[in-house]
């Protein structure tokens, strides 16, 4: 019992608690005020694994969490505008320690008291803030993939003919969804059987959101294949480029089909809360279920995603099926016992994060949040059109602007691998992380810009230092 006494010792905690705080407390001064000069200290993969199998051996215990820090991207760099990751509040790094120090893991009403009520409170606060009515109700899940997994399951067992969960599949089912969406759609679609036929992409306009003008053919056509349309999926907005889908008009469209309506909003669901951007999702009330991520707009820690049901009956649903052991069958509404209506049984205490920073700091916050990084795209946009040197791909209607360089001499091919090499460059020497993608077969740089501490200064240093990497 030597090794569990010492382990479980408070005295023991307190001490490394108080390391860590001071050293995350030190970390988030020094990134945000780019006192550490580089956002990532970038290694090749089979070096970093070389470097991690010695620490194990031979490292001193008492730099771990030191050494961790040191060789992890710093997401609170103003000069972090890549991946769609937020720098999350420091408060939150309270509330993930209080999650994993608790550990109630939420699947029945007694393992999660405290959380599983507050998660009520919180969902409701959400669905209110997208135009839900009190008819409303959501869950809290693991990530954007799982909550998108989920709905379209809902989705299946309210709108298809057959029940594919006690029947099994008895006649071929598809979904809609833009050629833009997030890859998630697809897979989870791939993951409920539906197969390359049951994905039915909605090929997207000049300016990459769904086109609306064919989806009655799109739909009209997978029907005489023997395709039943159960559900059609709008991006709030798409990942790459971050352009939203018309929701309002796949709203009308799905009301005339019968067919069930869910938004993708993971990234950009959070525009409910930002008075100037609100317009971005006109129509999410609309929708039967949405999509929003904590960890992406909303400042919190990975993973906590809020799924929203616009009538909450239909996500008690989902998962109908009897656990002696844990699951009560009850005549009214137990919201309380979570595991009736997620993928996941056990789950961590995300709840907390969204009502401490609730209760701390008000919804203005989020407001202030979505709305400095929104404005923050269109001022890149502006710079990135201005400049002869570099063109954008779409207007952008976000925090996300793709980019790229461009020279008269160079052929499409020769720009498309420039501004790969570019991107290259700019990871390996660290002071900047951006990311790419590719559209239509054209390569970008791809900004997302997820820090509030982001200026017009960093953002024009990075074309500038854009311009000396190809001079």
């Amino acid at each position: 019992m030597k090794k569990l006494a010492e382990a479980y010792s408070p005295e023991n905690f307190r001490k490394r608690g108080h390391d860590l705080v001071d050293q995350l407390a030190d970390h988030f001064e020094n990134t945000i005020q780019e006192k550490n000069t580089k956002v990532i200290h970038w290694s090749q993969p089979k070096d970093e694994h070389v470097f991690w199998k010695d620490y194990l051996e031979n490292g001193n215990q008492e730099n771990l969490f030191s050494t961790i820090i040191d060789h992890s991207i710093h997401v609170h760099n103003p000069k972090y505008i890549g991946h769609q990751v937020t720098p999350t509040l420091p408060i939150t790094a309270l509330t993930a320690m209080l999650s994993a120090s608790l550990n109630n893991g939420m699947a029945v009403y007694e393992m999660g008291v405290a959380a599983s009520a507050i998660e009520r409170i919180v969902t409701d606060y959400i669905c209110k803030k997208a135009g839900y009515t009190i008819a409303s109700n959501g869950i809290l899940t693991s990530g954007g993939t799982l909550a998108n997994l989920t709905a379209l399951l809902t989705a299946r067992k309210a709108k298809a003919t057959t029940n594919v969960w006690n029947q099994g599949s008895v006649n071929a089912l598809g979904i809609m969804v833009s050629e833009e969406a997030h890859y998630c759609v697809d897979r989870a679609a791939r993951i409920m059987g539906l197969g390359d036929v049951g994905i039915i992409k909605i090929p997207s306009t000049s300016n990459f959101n769904m086109d609306i003008s064919l989806l009655n053919e799109e739909y009209e056509k997978a029907k005489s294949s023997g395709i039943e349309i159960f559900a059609i999926i709008g991006s709030a907005p798409s990942t790459s480029t971050g352009i939203y889908d018309d929701l309002e008009a796949i709203a009308e469209f799905s009301a005339k089909k019968n067919i069930w309506f869910h938004v993708d909003g993971a990234h950009g669901g959070a525009a409910i809360f930002s008075k100037t951007y609100k317009h971005t999702v006109k129509g999410i009330e609309k929708a039967d279920s949405i999509v929003i991520d904590g960890h992406k707009m909303m400042m919190m820690p990975a993973l906590t995603t809020a799924l929203l049901f616009k009538d909450g009956n239909t996500s008690h649903a989902t998962f109908s099926q009897k656990a002696d052991y844990l699951l009560e069958e009850s005549k009214e509404e137990d919201w309380y016992n979570i595991a009736k209506r997620t993928f996941e049984c056990t789950k961590t205490m995300a709840s907390i994060h969204w009502y401490t920073i609730l209760k701390t700091y008000g919804e203005e916050i989020f407001d202030e949040y979505v709305t400095t990084l929104y404005n923050l795209g269109h001022q890149f946009a502006e710079m990135v059109v201005a400049n002869p040197n570099f063109e954008i791909a779409v207007e952008p209607a976000s925090n996300i602007v793709c980019f790229r360089y461009i020279n008269d001499a160079l052929s499409e091919k020769e720009t498309n691998s420039l501004n790969e090499k570019i991107r290259q460059s700019l990871l390996e020497k660290g002071e900047f992380y951006i990311v790419q993608t590719k559209l239509r077969g054209i390569h970008y740089l791809r900004v997302t810009i997820m820090n509030p501490f982001t200026t017009k200064i960093h953002l024009q240093q990075l074309l500038k230092q854009i311009l000396a990497e190809v001079n």
